[in-house]
C-alpha cells in the first residue's frame, strides 16, 4: 500500500497549530529535560515509532521530542473528535507522518490507524489499545518487527492484561497508566480538572448547587469528583466495588445505584471504563435538562443509541450539545455526542500534567529501546527509577529540596536488624 506523508484536514492551519504547541513546550519543563537527553545521545536513531494518542499540543512535544531523539515517527489520534487539525497540520509541515482528522467516521479513524502502522515501526505507543487491537488482529504480520510498547491509560493496560492472561499477548509492554507519577496526577488531577474545564466552557452553567452523579470511584473518578466538590455541588458515586464505595462514603459522598441516582442528577459523568452505564431505563428517570457526559475512554458508557431510539426528537441546543426529547416532555442533554468530553469538547488535561505523563512515555520508549533484547512477552511495570526520575526533575524545576535518607536510617527501614 502507498502510503502518503500525511492525511490531514489542511496545511495551510499549520501556523495556529504551531502557536498552540509552542505554548505547550515552553510549560513542559520535565519533557523538554528528557528531550535534551534524547537528542545528545539519539537514542532512537533507526527506529520507527509509532503514536495514537490524543492529537493536540501536548502530544505534539512528545512526538516532536521523539523525533529530535533520531526516530521517524508516524501519529494518528485515539479518538475521532479529540483530534485538533491545525495541531496535526503544523506537524506535518515539520515533516512527520500525520494521519488524522477531527471527526473522522469510524472506517477513516480505523483507516488511519493502519495507516500510523503501515511503515512498520519498532514501538507503538498506545492509549486505549487501538494499535494493540490491530496488531492482535488484521495487522498481526506487523508484530514480528514490534520490539515494544506502552499504553497510557486504565482501559488500555486493562485490555493488556486480558490478552496477556489468555496467552496471546504479542509483544512485551510497558504500563505506563501505573506509574505514580501518571495515575495519581493525571488521572486524579489532570481528568478532574479537564472535565470541569470542558463541561463549564461547553454548557456556560453554574456547577455550584447541582446535583452530580460521578459513576466510577477509581482514580479518575476520584478526581472529577473531588473537583465538583470543590466547585459547590452536591456530588453522588455510582460504583460496582464495595471498597471503592466505602472510600466514597468516607470522602463524604453519597453513594447508590445509578437507578437511585437517575431521578437526582443535575449532570451525570461517567468514568468507569465499562459499557451500558447510564441505559435506556435510566434516562426516562431523569429531569428535564438533565446532562449527560462521559469522561471515560470509549463512547460506550452512556449509551447514546438507546437515548436516540427513545427520543421522539433531537436538536443542537448549543455547539456540542444534542438535546434528546423524550415522551414525558423532558430533554436530556449530550455532551460531544458520549464521546471522551475533555478532549471531545476541551484541550484535554492541563499542561503540566501532561508534562509528567508523556516524560514517562519518552522514558518507557527510551526504556524498550535499550532493553528491547532483554524484554520477554510481558505487560510490565514502569521502571521505578523512571518514575522518580519525573518527579526528581519537576522538583527541581520547582527548586524545591526535599529530605534523603541518611545511611543509618536506610539500615532501619530495610533490615530486620533494629
Amino acid at each position: 500500500m502507498d502510503i502518503p506523508n500525511y492525511d490531514i484536514k489542511d496545511i495551510a492551519l499549520a501556523p495556529y497549530g504551531m502557536e498552540k504547541i509552542e505554548w505547550a513546550y515552553r510549560n513542559m519543563p520535565v519533557l523538554r529535560a528528557i528531550e535534551k537527553e534524547l537528542i545528545e545521545q539519539q537514542t532512537f536513531k533507526g527506529l520507527k515509532i509509532a503514536v495514537s494518542v490524543h492529537v493536540e499540543a501536548k502530544t505534539a512535544c512528545l512526538a516532536r521530542a521523539l523525533a529530535r531523539g533520531g526516530a521517524e515517527v508516524a501519529l494518528t489520534g485515539c479518538n475521532p473528535l479529540s483530534t485538533q487539525d491545525d495541531v496535526a497540520a503544523a506537524l506535518a509541515k515539520e515533516g512527520m507522518h500525520v494521519y488524522t482528522v477531527h471527526g473522522d467516521d469510524e472506517e477513516n479513524y480505523i483507516r488511519h490507524l493502519k495507516m500510523a502502522l503501515s511503515f512498520g515501526p519498532d514501538i507503538v505507543i498506545d492509549d486505549g489499545g487501538d494499535f494493540a487491537m490491530l496488531l492482535h488482529s488484521d495487522m498481526k504480520h506487523l508484530v514480528p518487527g514490534i520490539k515494544g510498547g506502552c499504553e497510557e491509560t486504565t482501559t488500555g493496560v486493562h485490555r493488556l492484561e486480558i490478552l496477556k492472561k489468555q496467552g496471546q499477548l504479542a509483544y512485551p509492554v510497558i504500563a505506563v497508566n501505573d506509574a505514580r507519577c501518571k495515575h495519581l496526577f493525571d488521572n486524579r488531577f489532570g481528568t478532574g480538572q479537564s472535565v470541569w474545564t470542558a463541561i463549564m466552557a461547553t454548557t456556560n452553567l453554574v456547577v455550584a448547587g447541582k446535583t452530580v452523579v460521578v459513576a466510577g470511584f477509581g482514580m479518575c473518578g476520584r478526581g472529577v469528583a473531588l473537583r465538583a466538590k470543590g466547585l459547590g455541588a452536591k456530588v453522588i458515586v455510582t460504583e460496582i466495588d464495595p471498597v471503592k464505595a466505602c472510600e466514597a462514603i468516607m470522602e463524604g459522598y453519597s453513594v447508590m445505584t445509578m437507578d437511585e441516582a437517575a431521578p437526582l442528577g443535575d449532570v451525570f459523568v461517567t468514568v468507569t471504563g465499562c459499557k451500558d452505564v447510564i441505559v435506556g431505563r435510566h434516562f426516562n428517570l431523569m429531569k428535564d435538562g438533565a446532562i449527560c457526559c462521559n469522561a471515560g475512554h470509549f463512547d460506550c458508557e452512556v449509551n447514546v443509541a438507546q437515548l436516540k431510539d427513545i427520543a421522539v426528537s433531537s436538536s443542537e441546543l448549543r455547539h456540542n450539545i444534542i438535546g434528546y426529547k423524550l415522551n414525558n416532555g423532558n430533554t436530556i442533554c449530550v455532551i460531544a455526542e458520549g464521546r471522551l468530553v475533555n478532549l471531545a469538547s476541551g484541550d484535554g488535561h492541563p499542561v503540566e500534567i501532561m508534562d509528567m505523563s508523556f516524560a514517562l512515555q519518552a522514558q518507557s520508549a527510551r526504556y524498550i529501546a535499550e532493553q528491547k533484547e532483554k524484554l520477554g512477552i510481558d505487560v510490565y511495570q514502569t521502571p521505578e527509577v523512571i518514575d522518580n526520575r519525573v518527579a526528581e526533575i519537576l522538583l527541581a524545576t520547582k527548586e524545591i529540596t526535599i529530605d534523603k535518607l541518611t545511611e543509618e536510617q536506610y539500615r532501619y527501614v530495610n533490615s530486620w536488624d533494629f
